[in-house]
């Protein structure tokens, strides 16, 4: 049997880019994928809803429920658990992947994409476990999953936009520490985080366009190396921030041309590495 046969994966906004390439690999394997993202209608520019995501989960060979909930208020956090609890029974695993980015410095930071960033990255993901939590310490295997990076107090990633450097910076402690609050409770965290940029919505139009999104790497690397970390047990993998390509090659998979988008192409650097 798989390993993620019947497991039951809450995972925020799974409706497009690396959360919907983590649920369809998962589902692929028998898992039960809660899409918890807010897209219930389709913006043109991103594309992708909780319910075509969920169509692509059922036919990727898992069990889907698409809940519609905002992280940033808590009461739909709470339905949100509650609707997996009442339709799987519980939860094994949390993937933190809803997160909101603005790359600008201190003067051009308006107070509500401060805000927002916080909202979502620190508040909402740590919302989100609390409400997890009790069925996590009753899951399979039970693991928490942070797409934040390593922590990097060097003036290269904290002078550009501190905003957003502080929220993931923040996203990445909350993983260390649930590591260490949870470990007497057989719960895993860690944190993963790419080397290069990955082919996204928020690549193509809030970064660099479809050049960067050409100097990329495609969502299916995280998607794999969320399933080498998931397999493993909680008491042999917990509190890591983990790169994907260290995940990959502690795999003894070196070779990682079929990941880009364009083969043999240049690849950008992500922030933070």
């Amino acid at each position: 049997m798989s390993a993620f046969q019947n497991r039951t994966i809450f995972i925020t906004g799974a409706s497009r880019g690396i959360g919907k390439a983590i649920a369809l690999k998962l589902a692929a394997q028998g898992a039960n994928i809660v899409v918890a993202a807010k897209s219930v209608t389709e913006d043109p520019r991103l594309g992708g809803t909780i319910h075509t995501a969920a169509a692509e989960i059922e036919a990727a060979g898992g069990k889907a429920l698409a809940v519609a909930v905002d992280i940033r208020q808590e009461d739909q956090i709470a339905a949100a658990v509650q609707a997996t609890v009442d339709r799987f029974g519980g939860i094994d695993v949390v993937i933190n992947n809803a997160s909101a980015i603005q790359l600008t410095d201190t003067l051009k930071t308006e107070s509500k994409r401060f805000d927002l960033m916080h909202s979502i990255n620190v508040r909402g993901t740590f919302l989100v476990v609390k409400h997890c939590l009790p069925y996590l310490l009753k899951g399979n295997n039970p693991h928490i999953l942070t797409l934040s990076p390593p922590i990097n107090l060097v003036p290269k990633w904290m002078g550009p936009h501190i905003a957003y450097t502080m929220s993931k910076f923040n996203m990445s402690m909350m993983a260390l520490g649930w590591a260490a609050e949870f470990k007497s409770e057989g719960v895993a965290s860690n944190a993963l985080w790419p080397r290069t940029t990955i082919d996204t919505a928020a690549v193509r139009n809030l970064l660099g366009g479809e050049a960067l999104a050409n100097m990329s790497r495609t969502p299916a690397i995280l998607a794999d190396c969320v399933d080498i970390i998931l397999r493993k047990t909680a008491a042999q993998c917990s509190g890591n921030t983990f790169i994907d390509e260290q995940v990959l090659a502690a795999e003894g998979i070196t070779d990682l041309s079929g990941y880009s988008v364009v083969p043999g192409g240049h690849l950008y650097q992500d922030l933070f590495v």
